[in-house]
């Protein structure tokens, strides 16, 4: 399943074979049931929507800032195996050197 599917595409399309429980107290379930209410939701629907949307929102910030094993490999052999600088970045530098030492 592609992670950056849309929510309501994923509540709509499966049919609804699973069960999830929470123990929770008295003031979380006030609180849940009063924003479920004030969206016109039923609570179910208001729990399962609000977990499955931060489940989606926490993977996709994973997959963002996560490199794959793969990917690392090739980052650290850019790092290791940089290629040499041309004559025209060579140039860049010590004309930027140059610059540095006027400005002092």
């Amino acid at each position: 399943m592609e992670v950056a599917q849309d929510v309501s595409s994923l509540t709509h399309k499966l049919p609804k074979i699973n069960r999830l429980e929470a123990r929770i107290n008295d003031d979380q379930k006030y609180l849940f049931q009063q924003a479920a209410n004030l969206l016109g939701r039923s609570l179910t629907d208001f729990v399962v929507n609000t977990l499955q949307e931060a489940a989606l929102r926490i993977v996709r910030e994973h997959e963002i800032l996560g490199l794959t094993g793969r990917d690392r490999k090739i980052f650290i052999q850019a790092l290791i195996k940089a290629p040499t600088p041309n004559k025209a970045l060579r140039n860049a530098a010590t004309r930027y050197k140059k610059e540095i030492k006027m400005a002092r």
